[in-house]
């Protein structure tokens, strides 16, 4: 049942991302008693989220995109990150979600958003690993037997830092939109807040530094697209 709800969720994930936008809007009791703590402690979470997710790709990338909108995988990476942990860029994409919904500064928000998320992705993570059992058999099992689906296994991870190269232009060409999109959402909103909570006068230097923050995202995303576009940038 999990697995078919993750079959559904797979293909139509990136149409049901921006819908969960609106959650972000939804009134409920404060968690912060200032809505610019609240994007401060959301954009730390979400920050580690990030790490996970370059260190991630910077070891060893795994296409999650699928084939015709359907989970499917060329090999069974068990390499880097993925060592430690067998869904290290969903465990990054979580902690990633739970900043921007810390950020919301709404219990509602917060009371909707992780549990959605949370089911969304144990449903994605049961689809793929039914494939991956039926794709590569005994290999997978023992994989899972070694290594944890979430919380990551720490021991030996500097080890694993150490003995493999980062790619840190791959980490730029396939990353380049995440950070804009996580950066971008939170000053919003942060911006929201403060303007509901009738404090903009009061808050104009800060509220002129998110700006400048906003402006920078902006310009590195515009600069990754460029150099991504024209080949100048290829993930090596």
């Amino acid at each position: 049942m999990l697995a078919t709800a993750g079959n559904f969720l797979f293909r139509y994930r990136n149409s049901l991302f921006p819908l969960a936008c609106v959650l972000l809007f939804l009134p409920g009791p404060d968690p912060f008693p200032d809505p610019l703590l609240a994007a401060a402690v959301g954009a730390v979470v979400a920050a580690l989220g990030q790490i996970v997710r370059a260190a991630t790709i910077g070891l060893r990338y795994v296409i999650r995109g699928g084939r015709g909108r359907r989970v499917y995988a060329e090999d069974l990476v068990t390499e880097g990150i993925y060592s430690h942990s067998r869904n290290p860029m969903y465990v990054g994409n979580l902690l990633i979600m739970i900043g921007v919904a810390l950020a919301s500064n709404s219990w509602v928000t917060i009371a909707v958003a992780v549990p959605l998320g949370l089911f969304m992705y144990a449903s994605i993570v049961a689809a793929e690993e039914d494939y991956l059992q039926d794709r590569f058999g005994a290999a997978f099992a023992a994989y899972c037997r070694d290594v944890p689906r979430w919380l990551p296994r720490l021991a030996g991870l500097g080890t694993t830092l150490r003995s493999m190269q980062f790619h840190w232009r791959r980490v730029i060409v396939k990353e380049y939109g995440t950070p804009f999109g996580w950066i971008s959402v939170i000053v919003l909103i942060a911006l929201y807040n403060v303007w509901m909570a009738g404090q903009w006068q009061m808050r104009l230097e800060t509220i002129h530094d998110l700006e400048i923050v906003l402006l920078v995202v902006t310009v590195a995303w515009m600069v990754a697209f460029s150099l991504k576009r024209t080949h100048r940038l290829v993930a090596d």
